[in-house]
C-alpha cells in the first residue's frame, strides 16, 4: 500500500512538473493534477492539502538535485574562473529541463513563506560556492558579486525560455564572458 501511495505521489509531483513548465503557477491546478494523472480530485487532496503544498514538495525534491547538477559542475573545474564558468552555464545547461523550467516557474510566483524559504536555502548553497569562488579570485565584494552574477544568469534563462532573437548557445557564450570579463566582452 504504502508503495502505491508513493507511486501516486510520484505521478503527481511529475504532472505537476509538466503543468508548471508548460503553463506557469497559474496552470498548476488541483483539477488538472486529477486530470493528467487519472485520480479523482478528492484523491489529489489526500496527498497535498493545498498547491503552495504541491509546490512546496517539489521545492523539496527537484532543488537539490538541480543544485547538486551545478555543483558537480563546479567540482569538477580547475581554477576558479573554471568555476564560475561552470556555474553559469550548467545552470543554463539546465533551461530546456522539465524540472529546471517548473523550478523557474514556482520562482517566479507567489509563494508561501515555506516554498520560498526551500527555494533560499538551496539558492544560498550555490551563491555560497560562487562566493568562494570570487573570494579566490579576490574580488572585494564576492557576496555582491555573487548576487549580481546570479542576476546575469537569470536573464540569460528568461532569455532562452522566451525563445527569442538569439540562439541558446549565443546567449550562454554571452553570459560567461560577461561573468568572466564584464561588460568589456
Amino acid at each position: 500500500m504504502a508503495e502505491h501511495r508513493s507511486m501516486q505521489r510520484g505521478a503527481l509531483l511529475d504532472a505537476a512538473r509538466t503543468l508548471l513548465s508548460e503553463g506557469g503557477t497559474d496552470a498548476l491546478t488541483f483539477p488538472a493534477l486529477a486530470e493528467r494523472t487519472g485520480l479523482a480530485r478528492s484523491s489529489v487532496y489526500e496527498y497535498f492539502r493545498s498547491r503552495a503544498a504541491v509546490v512546496e514538495e517539489l521545492c523539496e525534491v527537484d532543488f537539490p538535485v538541480w543544485a547538486a547538477e551545478v555543483s558537480a559542475a563546479m567540482e569538477r573545474a580547475g581554477t576558479p574562473e573554471e568555476q564560475i564558468e561552470a556555474y553559469v552555464r550548467q545552470q543554463l545547461a539546465l533551461v530546456g529541463d522539465r524540472r529546471h523550467r517548473a523550478v523557474v516557474a514556482i520562482s517566479a510566483s507567489e509563494l508561501d513563506a515555506g516554498a520560498r524559504e526551500k527555494i533560499r536555502a538551496a539558492h544560498g548553497g550555490l551563491v555560497a560556492m560562487i562566493v568562494e569562488a570570487l573570494d579566490a579570485l579576490g574580488h572585494q565584494e564576492p557576496r555582491l558579486a555573487a548576487m549580481l552574477l546570479q542576476g546575469i544568469v537569470d536573464a540569460a534563462v528568461r532569455r532562452i525560455e522566451l525563445g527569442v532573437a538569439e540562439e541558446p548557445e549565443a546567449i550562454t557564450e554571452a553570459a560567461v564572458a560577461m561573468a568572466l570579463r564584464g561588460v568589456r566582452g
